[in-house]
């Protein structure tokens, strides 16, 4: 596979990398360093007042796209498009994002137990000039999942750091009985939709 020009990923998640790489995309990880320019040191994640949520994880990505863009200017990096996602979840209208601890990873886990969720990942890239978004929406249903169940995927420490407080690539993929919708956009980066923006941007993938 020939690699594509190389393009930054603003993202500290192995499986944003991983799959990234599957695609062959050449790319360098560009994330914040401690202090550098307080108020954009992390994307403020709260949701607007009745927002929904196509928008917030497509508003979020966006921001961190570019968010990236002025990194690269203020450190004087080579110009290259910026990368970047935001994956949530959505039960009953909620925004569910990444469990707090492990009570609210429990809480979460709880509340997905036996019945379907949809799982939103906006893809977002920006050159300092254009910015484009593309969205991929899922849906996943979860088996019952006993006290026990829950407690002990807590104890692996999979949930945290993860949307929705499971990983469908890990142990959590046994809860899981039927999916419709990305796959790869579950675990973060919905692939049909990467590849369609880095085309966008001139970074062909085949």
């Amino acid at each position: 596979m020939t690699l594509t020009p190389r393009i930054y990923l603003a993202s500290k998640s192995p499986r944003r990398r991983d799959l990234l790489r599957q695609i062959g995309v050449n790319f360098d990880v560009l994330i914040f360093r401690s202090g550098e320019r307080g108020e954009d040191a992390d994307v403020d994640e709260t949701p607007l007042p009745d927002e929904a949520v196509e928008r917030y994880v497509e508003r979020l990505a966006l921001a961190k796209a570019q968010a990236g863009v002025r990194r690269v200017l203020w450190r004087k990096l080579l110009l290259r498009p910026v990368l970047a996602a935001d994956t949530t979840l959505e039960v009953d209208g909620d925004i569910i994002g990444k469990p707090a601890d492990a009570a609210d990873a429990h809480a979460i886990l709880s509340r997905l137990s036996g019945r379907r969720h949809r799982v939103l990942t906006a893809v977002a890239m920006s050159d300092g000039e254009r910015t484009r978004s593309r969205l991929s929406v899922s849906e996943v249903s979860f088996r019952t999942l006993s006290e026990h169940d829950i407690r002990r995927y807590i104890a692996t420490g999979e949930p945290f750091d993860k949307a929705g407080a499971y990983a469908i690539q890990g142990c959590a993929a046994t809860f899981i009985d039927e999916i419709h919708g990305s796959y790869s956009g579950i675990m973060g980066l919905p692939l049909f939709e990467t590849a369609a923006l880095l085309d966008t941007f001139g970074h062909s993938i085949l």
